[in-house]
């Protein structure tokens, strides 16, 4: 019988502070560490942050990137989104993300579950924030977890995670800003921040 410990579990981390892919990275390269594979899915982000340079040559890690060259936000994110990570935001109305985003999330969501075999880590960046602009719904990402298997964990990153996926987990870490430099108008840092 395998030991408790041995059966995977469903990690998330959130929180409005910075640090949850970095995190996500750390946990991803701890299991590289220990002769694991990973797949490490980025939903709405392209493959040109400073991390991607480094992610791509890992023996072990397979990276995959679901997002545009600009960020997408609702109007109601207005203030809180006009620093993300440098990118250029489309802002959309709330309850109406743009469609052929949310095809882009759910292509993305179909390829990590055709890929899920063979790896130990399956990491969905950023997924909690599709979630919460209505990009994908919490159905369908509790219907991926269900597909996992006996030894395989599964991280959720980005901020609003929602109470039903909170209840689902059994690792929650939340992030809290208590200070940023981007209050005071400094934009993300090359190597830092993006």
């Amino acid at each position: 019988m395998k030991e408790e410990r041995d059966r995977g579990y469903i990690h998330i981390y959130t929180g409005t502070g910075k640090g949850k892919t970095t995190a996500a990275i750390g946990l991803a390269i701890r299991a590289l560490g220990a002769g694991k594979r990973v797949l490490f899915a980025q939903f709405m982000k392209t493959a040109d942050f400073s991390e991607h340079r480094l992610l791509k040559t890992l023996d072990g890690l397979d990276l995959l990137t679901f997002g545009k060259p600009f960020f997408i936000a609702s109007e109601d994110h207005r203030e809180g989104a006009a620093q993300i990570d440098a990118q250029p935001v489309v802002f959309f109305a709330k309850g109406e993300p743009p469609s052929f985003y949310r095809e882009w999330v759910k292509d993305g969501l179909r390829e990590v579950e055709e890929r899920l075999q063979g790896y130990a880590l399956i990491v969905l960046d950023e997924i909690l924030v599709a979630l919460s602009f209505g990009l994908t719904t919490e159905e369908e990402i509790v219907a991926l977890l269900q597909k996992t298997k006996v030894g395989q964990d599964i991280l959720l990153t980005g901020r609003n995670a929602s109470s039903g996926l909170i209840a689902l987990a059994d690792v929650v870490t939340e992030m809290v800003e208590r200070k940023h430099y981007y209050r005071q108008g400094v934009r993300a840092r090359v190597g830092i921040d993006e």
